[in-house]
């Protein structure tokens, strides 16, 4: 194993964490409401599908169109970092497939029961990010080692 160090910028880890924790715990007091990412997505989509109103929903949307156009706003100041992914098409198919029935099955991502649950001391959401931690341990040792 390779660690790049030149690649190793703890500041701006650092402000990065400070930020997404700032956004949810505003999100929360703002809204009473997780910010977990799959909860706000899904309920946007269902809405728009049920073709219920949109404005009890103006917030998720506007969270949903702050997390799209950060990448654009990024660029005004610093180019993106490089996105290299080793499998093709059909391993991001699968895997994007895969983290969906997660979230259905862990009734949250990341996010929600990572960052948010977390900071919480919520069981669930311990017990939730050892299982995502341990699939995606488990998930690299079979795909570099055994396959």
């Amino acid at each position: 194993m390779n660690i790049a160090w030149s690649l190793f910028t703890p500041w701006s880890a650092l402000l990065g964490g400070a930020l997404i924790g700032l956004a949810a715990a505003l999100y929360l007091l703002g809204n009473g409401r997780i910010a977990g990412i799959a909860g706000i997505v899904g309920g946007a989509l269902q809405q728009l599908r049920s073709g219920g109103r949109i404005k009890p929903d103006a917030v998720r949307l506007l969270f949903i169109a702050g997390l799209l156009i950060a990448p654009w706003a990024w660029q005004l100041f610093a180019p993106l970092p490089v996105a290299r992914v080793d499998v093709g098409p059909l391993g991001l198919v699968i895997a994007g497939l895969l983290v969906g029935f997660g979230v259905r099955l862990g009734n949250g991502c990341t996010s929600g029961h990572g960052v948010c649950g977390l900071s919480r001391l919520s069981p669930r959401s311990l017990a939730n990010v050892l299982a995502f931690m341990g699939a995606g341990f488990v998930t690299v040792y079979v795909l570099r080692h055994l396959l």
